[in-house]
């Protein structure tokens, strides 16, 4: 018993001294619970509803004051002049209310008794998120409220649901950009901070710099490297998905684009944090503090209009949220617009860190 008594002090000891025994041990546990718990017991965050008022009467008015007051959404006007549909499309909307020109008319025309059938509302939106259970349950109160407001017995208002594309999404759908996001990231971020550590560990970069090769060559070299090999994962990924889902969502060229810029990114990312990397163990706790936030926060598994707005906030500040976004934007959305925008803020990320990395890492130290 003495014996293993003693393996067990001495084994626990420079286990809990291994910055990834720790790190697992401690830091792990608490930083789900925390983001977790954050993110599930925070008091529920009110929707933006884009709303498109064709009507403007007073029974219309009404309806967008009643959605107001529901607690459940804050109403976002969407110009008149736009179509609904196209509008969607354009901005990656979720979920959008169209209430139809002469709704007032038309309601004022039933309770005469000169109308028949119902006064129909128009609610675009994607069943399999999230968010749009909150926005369903908030319009057909509203519309409960407004019926009742009429008249107390059968009611002169409904709505009806529309999908916003012409292809009927499902969740794995809007799953899968998140899958290559988070794919994309730990294989450029997590293999470079361990190459970085273990190179400066064992004296690599000093003979490195002994040899022609510069670092920003050295560092073009391992963008070239995983940018061929995510395009490998980015197609199996793909293909498995299609097999055994049958998923709708697309490979765009924009697509194909963002991985090589979303490598881009993460190596550069790596390489930088191996400026402050002394051995192995500090890179992997390093890259596991940086990334499994990222993991959970941009968007990968849930909508991040989901979270409280502090949380929000913290997810827009995280590189990986812009490329979940833009491969969203032009795999599920058809939004080329807004894909090229995230794709360009990715690119402009990875230039800094690019930058930073190739002036501020030495070879020689």
């Amino acid at each position: 018993m003495s014996r293993i008594a003693a393996d067990i002090k001495y084994f626990g000891i420079g286990y809990l001294r291994s910055k990834t025994g720790a790190f697992f041990a401690f830091f792990f546990p608490i930083l789900l619970i925390l983001l977790f718990g954050a993110i599930f017991t925070a008091t529920p965050t009110k929707l933006n509803l884009p709303v498109q008022n064709l009507d403007d009467g007073p029974y219309s008015q009404a309806l967008i004051s009643i959605l107001n007051g529901t607690g459940l959404v804050n109403v976002q006007e969407v110009p008149a002049n736009e179509d609904i549909a196209t509008y969607i499309q354009n901005h990656s909307l979720a979920m959008a209310l169209l209430i139809p020109q002469d709704f007032t008319k038309d309601i004022i025309a039933r309770q005469s008794g000169n109308g028949t059938g119902l006064v129909n509302l128009t609610l675009y939106g994607d069943p399999s998120q999230s968010t749009f259970g909150t926005a369903n349950a908030a319009v057909n109160a509203a519309v409960t409220v407004l019926n009742f407001n009429l008249t107390s017995t059968s009611p002169l208002v409904s709505y009806g649901l529309k999908s916003p594309g012409t292809k009927p999404f499902s969740y794995i759908d809007f799953f899968v950009p998140g899958v290559v996001g988070i794919t994309v990231m730990t294989n450029s971020l997590y293999s470079m901070t361990s190459i970085c550590a273990s190179y400066k560990s064992r004296g690599y970069f000093k003979l490195l710099a002994t040899t022609k090769i510069k670092k920003y060559e050295w560092l073009v070299s391992k963008f070239v490297f995983y940018s061929l090999l995510l395009y490998a994962s980015l197609f199996v990924t793909f293909a498995i998905g299609k097999a055994a889902f049958n998923i709708e969502a697309t490979l765009t060229p924009l697509s194909l684009l963002l991985i090589p810029a979303g490598a881009f990114l993460f190596v550069s990312l790596g390489m930088l944090l191996g400026v402050v990397i002394k051995d192995p163990e500090s890179g992997a706790a390093i890259s596991n503090v940086i990334g499994f936030p990222m993991m959970f926060l941009s968007g990968s598994f849930w909508p991040i209009d989901s979270m409280p707005m502090y949380m929000q906030a913290i997810a827009r500040a995280m590189p990986l949220t812009y490329f979940n976004e833009g491969l969203r934007d032009t795999m599920v959305y058809g939004n080329t617009g807004g894909s090229m925008l995230n794709l360009s803020v990715v690119v402009l990320i990875g230039i800094v860190f690019f930058v930073l990395a190739s002036k501020l890492m030495s070879w020689k130290e």
